[in-house]
């Protein structure tokens, strides 16, 4: 398929998208979305790929909210499909069996901090500043910004940054929680590749199992939560990375898991 608003690169386990709309700071709209979840199906289902990595074209903006002007005229029936759309495909990246990392190299603003929230780690530049700014046009956040942010900062930080609509540097968002990293921008995608490498090294399951069993069990009560980990505890034990990754601990070696 033929991408007009996003780049889509693989490079041996690791596949990249970049949102490629820097003259309007890489804002999404209708069809923006679309693409993204295009492309990131076609990394989802390549079995080469092991790990996703999200980010923006240019050193202003990672994805500097939605498109303000698509969504200016919109009916409430119209806006909830424009809701269900972005919720729809955060949610496929959420819960893809690979890991998804979001290299935030500016604003990540409105939905473009919505999508980063929805990937598994946040590696931003010190240059970047994160907010949920909504309120200051007259609506709240509508791709799981309420939702996932109250659960990766608390409900009083949520409140503060969607009340409010601040943005806040990469430095606080660091310290609260909401960021993994912060490097310097000149330094950003060599690290984020860094940490993409290592983990595609590691066994494709268990680090699946892993991001499963800590994402499902945040949403239940703490039994719950325990029996989910069980479950995928003892799933690990019928795959052959289980086997191999213990034999190279015990043979001291480095594991050749599959």
């Amino acid at each position: 398929m033929d991408f007009k608003h996003i780049l889509l690169e693989k490079k041996g386990p690791i596949g990249t998208i970049t949102v490629n709309r820097p003259d309007k700071l890489n804002a999404l709209n209708t069809e923006v979305v679309s693409e993204i979840r295009s492309g990131f199906e076609t990394l989802d289902t390549d079995p080469e790929v092991r790990v996703i990595v999200i980010t923006g074209k240019g050193e202003k903006a990672f994805i500097a909210g939605a498109d303000i002007s698509e969504m200016q005229d919109i009916d409430p029936l119209q806006a909830m499909a424009f809701a269900q759309n972005g919720q729809a495909t955060l949610r496929a990246m959420e819960r893809s069996d690979k890991i998804v990392i979001a290299a935030i190299n500016g604003y990540a603003l409105g939905g473009g901090l919505e999508l980063a929230m929805a990937c598994d780690l946040r590696i931003a530049s010190d240059t970047a500043k994160v907010g949920q700014p909504e309120i200051k046009i007259g609506v709240i956040p509508g791709w799981g910004g309420t939702q996932r942010l109250a659960r990766l900062v608390g409900k009083t930080k949520a409140k503060e940054l969607v009340l409010t609509g601040k943005a806040i540097p990469a430095s606080e968002a660091e310290a609260i929680g909401l960021l993994t990293m912060v490097v310097p921008l000149d330094t950003l995608m060599d690290a984020v590749m860094k940490v993409a490498h290592s983990l595609a090294e590691l066994g494709r399951f268990s680090l699946a199992a892993a991001k499963h069993a800590i994402d499902d069990g945040c949403e239940v009560d703490f039994e719950k939560a325990q029996e989910i980990e069980r479950q995928f505890f003892a799933l690990c034990f019928a795959h052959s990375d289980q086997k191999e990754g213990m034999t190279a601990f015990l043979e001291k070696r480095t594991p050749r898991f599959s």
